[in-house]
């Protein structure tokens, strides 16, 4: 079981009965623990629970915010999209410092507990921003109108929700994992599917979430829309704090934390940049690795072994476990990059998309209307169906094949996510031409805020794909990065998981910013316009499937060739 500060090494305990207890880990009193008492499901639990919270929290404010940007706060559909996808990208990006400050200072069980508390306050400001008073209309026109108190407190606290999100979001799923022994074969098992229901259980509380908070958003009030997740995260935190007694906690040691070692080793390679080759294979062959399969990639970090000076009696000199632990940090760069086209796409899903069902017939009956943003519930649906299918069939299924314990790789399984994340955006792509045919034909081009006589229900199939995209590469990522990381970096490596999304979120904006400014101009609507019926999100779509398209082909005919340790085993 490899924990927050988990050094491989026993309880100390000399007991017939050792196998009772799960060795590297304590308490929350600091005691050893019993197998049959702590950890496990009994733990997961509670820490799926609280994630099922939070994201209902999260995902109540970020699935509505382009509709309150450019209604209350009176934006253009440019700029409210572009804010939602810097917000959104940061709030991606944050869980780095979250993750570096729990694995390198607090500990995962204290950085969930100061960022719950940090997500109230920042949720009960938002919340707080919507009852400023203010002389903008809710018009799509009045994006000149400039309410500057309520932007300002709503975007300080936005941003607050962002950072609490951030020391999160990655230390409440490594915890859970955490719970789980992976020297133990049967608890193996259960921490493979504990990814798989670890997302299916955050997506299944949102998708309930969104489809309330955002007809409580458009109907009633955008004040008790977002204080209803605040209210959500108090219930998060105390559901965290019950589960205490059954938590596995690392054990503490006197060794050097993972951040100290492989700066160490970049730092010493560094140092030794003119060694020869002679003195580093020299070097090698007394540390026996001269013949390493792996041991020529990256190989300027093997200066980091030579020791300057004949001797380590400083302690300068790197162990081979040292700079194998950072070229296995070095090998996951070339996967983090492929998986950004697939964040690009993720982008779409609660911008451009819900401003299309914006603009279409979303009446059921004669008096209902469906809120544009509920669709995004059906990603949720399609995980939900989906995630049960995978593990219970798809993976026995594939395992009699493969002799593979997750059936198929990891990467096979990101491929496969992000293949289907390049159909979605064709998909998206078509069904847009087709909406632009029917306001065309219904003479409803220069009118932006009419409805156009297309049912909501064509953005289905685009919304049901993103969701299976997300079964494969999303949880493909979470336990790739998660699996490969140091034992005391796992939160790192769900921060990098999670940062993809960041940076697919920025270079979203950055490229919505360079299509706008070169397909529009001097007076006419390019591709993204605030007239949706004058603009063209279509050709946008069939240039995000062409970047996502170059992504599966880097990951299906490139990324199996790096040779990853231990990589058969994913």
């Amino acid at each position: 079981m490899k924990n927050d500060n988990d050094n491989g090494t026993g309880t100390g305990v000399d007991s017939p009965l050792l196998n009772n207890f799960v060795d590297g880990v304590v308490d929350y009193k600091g005691r050893p623990v019993l197998r049959s008492k702590s950890g496990c499901w009994r733990s997961a639990y509670f820490i799926i629970g609280v994630e099922v919270a939070e994201r209902i929290a999260y995902y109540g404010v970020s699935s509505n915010l382009i509709t309150y940007l450019t209604g209350p706060l009176g934006q253009s559909t440019a700029t409210a999209a572009e804010n939602v996808n810097v917000w959104a990208g940061t709030a991606s990006l944050l869980p780095l410092v979250g993750a570096f400050i729990a694995d390198a200072f607090l500990g995962r069980y204290l950085t969930v507990i100061l960022a719950s508390l940090l997500y109230i306050l920042a949720l009960a400001l938002l919340a707080f921003s919507t009852l400023i008073p203010s002389d903008c209309t809710n018009s799509i026109g009045a994006s000149s109108c400039s309410p500057q108190l309520q932007v300002i407190v709503f975007f300080i606290s936005l941003y607050l929700v962002a950072f609490a999100q951030g020391g999160h979001k990655p230390c409440v799923q490594a915890f859970g994992a955490d719970q789980f022994d992976a020297d133990d074969p049967e608890e193996l098992k259960s921490k493979s599917s504990f990814f798989n229901w670890w997302y299916f259980g955050l997506v299944a509380g949102p998708t309930v979430g969104i489809i309330v908070l955002s007809y409580i958003q458009d109907n009633l009030s955008w004040g008790l829309g977002f204080g209803i997740p605040c209210v959500m995260m108090g219930f998060a935190l105390i559901m965290f704090l019950f589960g205490t007694v059954t938590y596995r906690f690392g054990e503490k040691t006197q060794e050097k934390n993972a951040f100290a070692r492989i700066s160490h080793v970049f730092v010493t390679a560094a140092r030794n940049r003119r060694v020869t080759s002679l003195e580093i294979s020299a070097e090698e062959e007394a540390s026996g690795i001269m013949h390493h399969q792996d041991s020529q990639q990256f190989s300027f970090l093997n200066k980091a072994l030579v020791s300057r000076g004949g001797s380590n009696e400083d302690g300068t000199v790197c162990s081979t476990d040292e700079v194998e632990e950072a070229k296995a940090i070095l090998r996951l760069i070339p996967i983090w990059i492929s998986c950004l086209g697939y964040g690009i796409v993720f982008a779409q899903t609660s911008t451009f998309f819900t401003k299309q069902g914006a603009t279409m017939d979303r009446s059921i009956g004669s008096t209902f209307e469906i809120p544009p943003a509920t669709l995004q519930s059906f990603i949720g649906l399609s995980v939900i169906i989906l995630i049960p299918i995978y593990d219970t069939i798809l993976v026995p299924l594939t395992r009699a094949i493969t002799n593979k314990p997750s059936g198929i790789t990891m990467l096979q399984r990101i491929g496969t996510g992000i293949f289907i994340s390049t159909i979605s955006m064709g998909v998206a792509a078509i069904v847009e031409t087709k909406r632009l045919k029917v306001a065309r034909e219904y003479g409803l081009l220069d009118d932006p805020n009419a409805m156009v006589p297309m049912k909501i229900w064509w953005l289905l199939p685009q919304y049901l794909l993103a969701g299976a995209g997300d079964v494969f590469t999303m949880v493909g990522m979470q336990e790739f990065f998660y699996d490969q990381m140091p034992s005391d970096l796992k939160s790192i490596g769900l921060a990098l998981y999670l940062c993809i999304m960041g940076i697919g979120s920025f270079l979203s904006s950055f490229i919505i910013s360079i299509v706008d400014k070169t397909t529009g101009g001097n007076g006419q609507d390019g591709w993204i316009s605030d007239n949706m019926n004058r603009g063209h999100v279509d050709y946008f779509y069939y240039l995000l499937a062409g970047i996502s398209a170059v992504a599966f082909v880097i990951d299906v005919m490139l990324l199996p060739r790096l040779p990853l340790r231990s990589l058969s085993k994913y």
